[in-house]
């Protein structure tokens, strides 16, 4: 932490895509006590690369496999966490990938997460949470179209 009390995190996450014969499909994950939909992610270990930890945080939280295909984009915003007289200040960056599928089942998620479900790609734009995860996603699906992926 810095002497103004703000600390840094880097988390690192991907979109993990499919084709089938329903078009492009995406991985969501399910967390927290209501159920919200959002991209898997998780912290960077100390040492690690972000596309190490994309990958592993994808393989942790969805049960998949998956490989790099490029990076996305990286988002950042700021929170506040702890305890109501000790709140601390994060700036928080979150490198996502393209991810291509390999193997696995979603049903072999961790038990941080509710569920871990294929989505239609232009289905999983419109569940997802956050609206920088919604441009995230977007962003994957100019890239699958561009490169014929």
């Amino acid at each position: 932490m810095d002497r103004t009390g703000m600390r840094e995190q880097v988390s690192a996450g991907g979109v993990v895509f499919r084709r089938s014969d329903d078009g492009v499909q995406v991985v969501l994950i399910s967390v927290g006590p209501l159920g919200r939909w959002q991209l898997p992610k998780g912290l960077v270990e100390p040492g690690e690369q972000p596309q190490t930890a994309a990958l592993r945080e994808v393989r942790e939280e969805t049960g998949l496999a998956a490989e790099l295909v490029e990076p996305l984009e990286t988002i950042e915003y700021w929170f506040l966490a702890g305890p109501a007289d000790q709140r601390v200040r994060y700036h928080k960056y979150v490198h996502f990938f393209l991810l291509r599928y390999l193997s696995g089942q979603v049903s072999d998620h961790d038990q941080e997460v509710n569920e871990a479900r294929w989505f239609r790609i232009d289905e999983a734009e419109t569940v997802l949470a956050f609206e920088n995860e919604r441009r995230v996603v977007n962003l994957a699906r100019q890239r699958i179209e561009e490169q014929n992926l």
